[in-house]
C-alpha cells in the first residue's frame, strides 16, 4: 500500500489543523493505521492509532483530548484532526499502515507498521 500524507502547514498556537493520508489499496479496511511524528533532534514518536474497522483508537498522552484520529473507508483516507495546537506539536507527521484485519486493539509502536507515508510538516508558532 502507498500512503500520501497532506494537510500540514504553519499555524499559530491554539489553532486547528487537519492532516489527511490517502492510501492506494483495495483492502483499506484490513489495515490498522496510525500517525507518528518526529520533531527536530528527537526520535519518532507515536501520536494516534485506529484499528482496521475503526472501532478502537488510542492516543499519546501529550495529544489526548486535543487530537482525534478517524478514517473514511469509502475514501481510503485516514485523518488527524489537531486542535489547541502548541509549539511542541511542531514536527514532521507521518502516517503508517499495517495489514491487521483481525485485531481489535490499536498498535502504538513504529515497529508494528510496515508502510509509511512521506511525511507532512506541521509548524506551530507562538
Amino acid at each position: 500500500v502507498q500512503l500520501q500524507a497532506s494537510g500540514g502547514g504553519l499555524v499559530l498556537t491554539g489553532d486547528s489543523l487537519r492532516l489527511s493520508c490517502a492510501a492506494s489499496t483495495r483492502t483499506f479496511t484490513s489495515y490498522a493505521l496510525a500517525w507518528f511524528r518526529q520533531a527536530p533532534g528527537k526520535e519518532r514518536a507515536f501520536v494516534a492509532a485506529i484499528t482496521a474497522r475503526g472501532r478502537n483508537t488510542g492516543y499519546a498522552d501529550s495529544v489526548n483530548g486535543r487530537f482525534a484520529i478517524s478514517r473514511d473507508n469509502a475514501k481510503n483516507t485516514v485523518y488527524l484532526q489537531m486542535s489547541s495546537l502548541k509549539p511542541e506539536d511542531t514536527a514532521i507527521y507521518y502516517c503508517a499502515a499495517s495489514y491487521r484485519p483481525g485485531i481489535n486493539w490499536y498498535l502504538a509502536k513504529g515497529s508494528d507498521y510496515g508502510e509509511w507515508g512521506q511525511g507532512t510538516q506541521v509548524t506551530v508558532s507562538s
